[in-house]
């Protein structure tokens, strides 16, 4: 009890704001397994087709940086916790969208994927800010390690939970039995999640940003970099989400499998977190974005070998680990390299931060196009099999590029000047 008391004061000792946007980020977190996890199962269950899956997913990411657009010219005219606020409640829009259609087409499908991409654009494009305006290199690991920390704790209770859920519902037959019902219930909640958080963000006295240009096509040589690292991760980022809903569906079980499984050492993993978070500081990073990368890659060759039940176990319990350690790293990381280019390029944090989009969506739509086109030309199996190797491997190349920005971050910032939004006064070597 006595160190617990002591991280509660440690805790209180950041920045009431930081605070502010890490309960709201607990609240929504119990959205975010629903959305990546049962979306996915939806999908999979009433078409029985994994690439109208990845359709779905791509849909999702063509929505998020023309939302990322609309959101850089809304800040002129609307608070920023407002529309942070809205794409939390859009997210629930999304799955009553999706789980009001009768039957599943591509075209139905694109639409809600499309009002999802809405909710997220609007989502992680005020998240970045607000988590870039409320924090300083300082503090970030902490920032990042708590935020994963309850990120790594809820993907404990809401899948074995929502999954025992459905299995029961189908079990017991509650009104009928008819598992789509169960998942409108699901759809409910999430609303229900998506205002409570949304109430909780305007408590906090955030700021928006100067509204200045935000829309640039010529950037330092240090943000390209980043760039190239954004693509790399965005490859993979489509796979994170879908591939184990469709892995678990095809080769485990059914719903409940997916909550046991999603559960399964994630305690152990939000332990580890809360200690890397606590412990680490910006020196750190490039170990742990390493070791992120090669645990993904690991976790991929048992799938790849085996492609069964066993496999998937492999996988899951690598990504429990390795995805948030990339997070840690890469997000500080980000949010470094955007306080050293725009005191270089005056120009306003925001522009990085929708520029940054932009890489990401490379990546995820080649990365989902390169799915669906193995489905299509191949089979399924193929594409389920190898197509998360390939990208893992593909993608831990990023780790020798993150290695340079690092190197050279450290050799731009005046020591000590971090401590501060990532700089005492603007001055750089």
């Amino acid at each position: 009890m006595k160190s617990l008391l002591h991280e509660f004061r440690h805790f209180l000792s950041y920045p009431r704001d930081m605070r502010i946007l890490l309960l709201t980020n607990l609240v929504y977190g119990f959205v975010l397994p629903v959305i990546e996890i049962f979306v996915g199962a939806y999908v999979m269950r009433n078409s029985n087709d994994v690439k109208m899956v990845v359709a779905y997913q791509l849909a999702v990411y063509t929505g998020i940086p023309i939302t990322f657009y609309l959101n850089g010219l809304l800040m002129r005219h609307v608070k920023i916790a407002s529309l942070y606020s809205i794409g939390m409640l859009l997210s629930g829009i999304s799955m009553i969208l999706m789980m009001s259609l009768g039957t599943l087409r591509l075209g139905g499908i694109a639409a809600a994927g499309l009002v999802m991409g809405m909710s997220f654009g609007l989502y992680w494009a005020n998240r970045d800010f607000l988590a870039l305006s409320s924090t300083d290199d300082s503090n970030r690991n902490y920032y990042y390690g708590i935020e994963n920390f309850f990120a790594t704790n809820i993907a404990i209770v809401v899948p074995l939970s929502i999954g025992a859920f459905i299995a029961a519902w189908s079990r017991h037959e509650w009104f009928g039995g008819v598992i789509n019902h169960a998942y409108q219930v699901v759809a409910a909640a999430v609303f229900l999640l998506a205002v409570l958080a949304s109430i909780l963000v305007h408590q906090g006295g955030f700021q928006s940003p100067p509204p200045t240009r935000f829309v640039f096509f010529r950037y330092h040589r240090l943000w390209r970099k980043l760039q190239c690292v954004a693509i790399l991760r965005g490859l993979t980022s489509g796979y994170i989400v879908t591939a184990p809903a469709m892995l678990i569906m095809r080769l485990v079980g059914k719903e409940g499998s997916i909550g046991v499984i999603q559960s399964a050492g994630a305690v152990l993993s939000a332990i580890v977190l809360y200690i890397i978070g606590r412990t680490t500081g910006p020196q750190h990073r490039i170990y742990l974005y390493t070791l992120g990368l090669a645990l993904f890659v690991i976790g991929t060759v048992p799938n790849a070998l085996m492609f069964n039940g066993t496999g998937v176990l492999v996988f899951m319990g690598c990504l429990l680990l390795a995805r948030p350690l990339q997070d840690i790293a890469y997000f500080t990381m980000q949010m470094l390299v955007i306080d050293t280019v725009s005191a270089i390029e005056n120009r306003n944090q925001y522009a990085y931060i929708f520029n940054q989009e932009f890489g990401y969506y490379i990546g995820r739509a080649s990365g989902c196009v390169m799915f669906i086109l193995l489905a299509f030309y191949v089979s399924d199996t193929f594409a389920l099999r190898y197509a998360l190797l390939i990208v893992a491997v593909l993608q831990f190349f990023s780790a020798f590029i993150a290695r340079d920005i690092l190197t050279e971050c450290a050799a731009m910032v005046p020591p000590g000047a971090e401590k501060v939004h990532g700089f005492s006064d603007g001055v750089l070597r």
